[in-house]
């Protein structure tokens, strides 16, 4: 964060100073977990169900923090007293960004994709300017500012991640860093159950492109048609990618590797060129042309994004994690979180990656370990239903379900087509993790993949640490 008095700060979130030094500065960082606090950061006291950041205010005091933005004064403790922190912690943002104007903001929403999308264009971006983007989904009311408080006067982009459960929440994550790039990946089913319905979603979504600056770009989904006719919500410049005609950012001839990893031709500004991928899945070449269109709008040419997108690893953890372990069983850990859109599009890479190790070896077969998934309202059953029956129609081997939650996974495998004891109902990650213990063999593939709330990475890396052991 750029450095800033304990007054200023005060006038920024509206708070009251407290036992503090007006004229004290903080430059360090700015933490909510009183363990990361270092001398001149600042510290803020949340109050949760479980745990209140106003117990830790003497320690983090102690360890050299400034200040502490708090609800009421901690005695012994210099302190900016605030109605709300997470509502301070925005303030605090919106104002430091206000003082950054190099700052190019490159903010992207979407029901699925977002988290991957900013990884790739972070990576794409740092070799020409300091760089600043989320670790791992930091994207709500409390990640998105802190992530923006990273910022100083050498930062030169920020890509922020914004997520949404309610309509107005990208409106509020935009006032605090307004984009001068506004990029929408799709429009699925993610949060339904709080939104209701796919078109209450694409307003929410939507919110994204009217946020953008003046002289700025709209970077949106051609073959989506609810995020293409938000065009219409903006008089900035539109860019479109994808597989439509109208798109100006394509990919031809997709190949995948024996990883999964897609190879295509990028048709960007005019040019063509080769890029080989380091992510896994084919579903990663829609968030690619995403990546390429909104660097693209900052200035990078087509051969610097084919370069950085060729270069460009998996940087958050649990998203499509490819590893072979000593036996030859290949794990695939997608278990941070999901919804029908990204379950198809896991099942479709394992697929993929089944089908060249089987080609390799002639051996193996696919697995998907299954859970629920979360937020989808009235649609919960006929989504979950959808996935077992397409894990059928992909010829995906074996298939477990694990949880009630996810049981009509596993009902809809059954009652499509000839399957008999291809699919497996479970209780619990134990039983799962049994199972597998007594059936994988040599040359197979597992994709284990649930909503975040499940717990479900735990079985992936049991399955990884059991085959080091």
């Amino acid at each position: 964060m750029i450095p800033l008095s304990c007054a200023q700060i005060a006038e920024a979130v509206g708070g009251e100073l407290a036992g503090v030094d007006p004229a004290a500065i903080v430059d360090g960082s700015v933490e909510r977990d009183s363990r990361a606090i270092t001398a001149g950061g600042l510290f803020l006291a949340f109050a949760g169900e479980n745990v209140d950041g106003h117990d830790f205010v003497p320690a983090v005091t102690a360890a050299g923090a400034t200040v502490s933005i708090t609800t009421r004064p901690v005695e012994g403790s210099p302190c900016i007293v605030v109605a709300d922190v997470q509502t301070a912690v925005g303030e605090l943002a919106k104002y430091v960004i206000a003082q950054l104007p190099d700052l190019t903001v490159i903010g992207l929403t979407g029901s699925q994709g977002k988290t991957s999308t900013k990884d790739l264009i972070s990576q794409l971006l740092a070799p020409y300017g300091p760089t600043v983007a989320a670790v791992g989904s930091m994207n709500n009311e409390i990640g998105h500012p802190l992530t923006s408080l990273k910022a100083d006067p050498a930062t030169r982009f920020l890509v922020a991640e914004m997520g949404a459960r309610h309509v107005g929440d990208i409106t509020y994550l935009c006032r605090i860093t307004p984009p001068k790039v506004g990029l929408v990946l799709n429009v699925g089913h993610s949060h339904i159950g709080e939104f209701g319905s796919q078109d209450a979603i694409a307003v929410a979504k939507g919110e994204m492109i009217e946020a953008v600056l003046p002289g700025g770009t709209a970077v949106l989904n051609a073959d989506d048609p609810r995020v293409a006719a938000m065009a219409g919500r903006t008089s900035e410049k539109v860019v479109l990618w994808g597989d439509a005609p109208e798109a100006t950012v394509r990919a031809e001839n997709i190949n995948l590797d024996s990883l999964g990893r897609a190879a295509f031709t990028l048709h960007i500004g005019g040019e063509e060129h080769a890029v080989q991928l380091q992510v896994v899945g084919e579903h990663q070449v829609a968030n690619a042309l995403a990546a390429a269109a909104a660097v693209q709008a900052v200035g990078l040419t087509p051969a610097q994004i084919a370069e950085g997108l060729s270069t460009a690893m998996a940087a958050s953890k649990w998203r499509m994690e490819v590893t072979e372990r000593a036996d030859g069983v290949t794990v695939i850990n997608d278990a941070y979180n999901a919804n029908p859109e990204s379950m198809r599009a896991a099942l479709k890479a394992l697929v993929a990656i089944g089908r060249s190790r089987s080609a390799q070896t002639g051996a193996g077969r696919t697995w998907a370990v299954l859970g629920p998934m979360g937020e989808l309202g009235d649609s919960h059953t006929e989504e979950h239903d959808a996935i077992g029956r397409l894990a059928v129609r992909l010829d995906v081997q074996r298939l477990v379900v694990v949880g009630e939650g996810a049981r009509p996974i596993h009902l809809g495998a059954s009652l499509e087509g000839s399957w008999g004891n291809e699919s497996a109902y479970v209780d619990s990650m134990d039983e799962a993790l049994e199972l597998l213990r007594k059936e994988l063999q040599q040359g197979d593939v597992v994709l284990v993949k649930a909503s975040r709330f499940v717990g479900l990475d735990r079985l992936a890396t049991a399955l990884l640490e059991e085959a080091s052991q």
